[in-house]
């Protein structure tokens, strides 16, 4: 058991050190938006006409509101892409720390680096701040 758990606390290492190494990222997609002005004497109002663009637009969510950015040239959609890209991977190397870390809890034993217990003497510390009672770990 003990070198399952050294196993996975040099697999946790591992996947910290490739989050590290990642580049920028952010979250979105990109889509392309063709549409039609609406002005009577453009070529878009004639019928079968594609519409003007592809005209491309990074959309993704602040707070629950939806934001859409436009990317104005290919070098822009190119750099978006990139992130996207980047973000996915963090997405999968933080699920793997979590199934990773998930395993290390199951698997440590009751008595070594439990949180929330003083190292010494497996109690919790207590804290008063601003007239207010915490109970912390050692390094609080």
């Amino acid at each position: 058991m003990a070198d399952l758990l050294a196993k996975l606390e040099q697999q946790r290492a591992v996947l910290l050190e490739e989050i590290a190494q990642l580049g920028d990222f952010r979250r979105g997609s990109i889509s392309p938006l063709i549409r039609h002005c609406g002005k009577p004497g453009c070529r878009c109002a004639r019928p079968g006409d594609p519409g003007h663009g592809p005209n491309f637009r990074l959309t993704y969510k602040v707070s629950g509101k939806t934001v859409s950015e436009a990317l104005p040239t290919i070098a822009a959609v190119r750099k978006a892409e990139r992130e996207i890209s980047e973000y996915r991977k963090f997405k999968t190397l933080v699920q793997s720390f979590l199934d990773v870390n998930a395993k290390i809890c199951r698997l440590r034993p009751l008595g070594e680096k439990r949180s929330g217990t003083s190292a010494q003497t497996g109690k919790r510390n207590r804290v008063e701040s601003g007239g207010r009672t915490y109970w912390a770990d050692s390094f609080f």
